[in-house]
């Protein structure tokens, strides 16, 4: 089994980035209550804070904050998936190593991830969530955008509502883990 090495900061804020394993598909908007309903329960027996989230059709970004001495989001992100996956219809195509696993063919295995450092990190990677739905097309404006916690800043003063950022602001990421 491969072992993949993670910062693991123990209460410490992360992104992440998570994707479906058919990235053209858009089961995370069309299903959107049944992720909503795993993340709500998987907060409810693991807590960590969501400071930011973006849902797009194919794959979403967070930043997350855990509970102090708590550096375990990937338990967090296997019981999310799970759980989504465990309320969807079987209808997607699958391998025959996901077949041998008992693996639905829902999500990549893999999930990317980043210890946010410092306060600048912390507002770009929130930035970057509100932004992506511009950045991939989906809305001209980021307010449009309904699966977003953009709406939650908003009303908080924030961002104004018309706060659109840029795509050129956009950071690099890498590749996934």
């Amino acid at each position: 089994m491969s072992n993949y090495r993670r910062y693991r900061v123990p209460g410490g804020t992360y992104f992440f980035t998570v994707n479906l394993l058919e990235r053209r598909q858009d089961l995370l908007v069309r299903y959107i209550a049944a992720l909503r309903e795993a993340v709500r329960r998987t907060r409810q027996q693991r807590p960590f804070h969501i400071d930011a989230c973006v849902v797009l059709p194919d794959h979403l970004h967070c930043v997350w904050t855990l509970p102090p001495g708590d550096d375990d989001f990937s338990n967090r992100w296997k019981a999310i998936k799970i759980r989504f996956v465990q309320s969807l219809p079987a209808t997607e195509r699958r391998s025959a190593v996901r077949i041998a696993k008992g693996e639905r063919g829902i999500w990549q295995r893999r999930f990317w991830e980043h210890a946010l450092r410092d306060d600048g990190d912390y507002s770009a990677h929130v930035d970057y969530c509100h932004i992506n739905p511009v950045k991939h097309g989906v809305v001209g404006r980021v307010a449009d955008w309904p699966y977003s916690t953009f709406h939650r800043y908003a009303a908080r003063g924030i961002y104004p509502t018309d706060w659109a950022g840029t795509p050129e602001d956009e950071l690099d990421y890498g590749e996934p883990a």
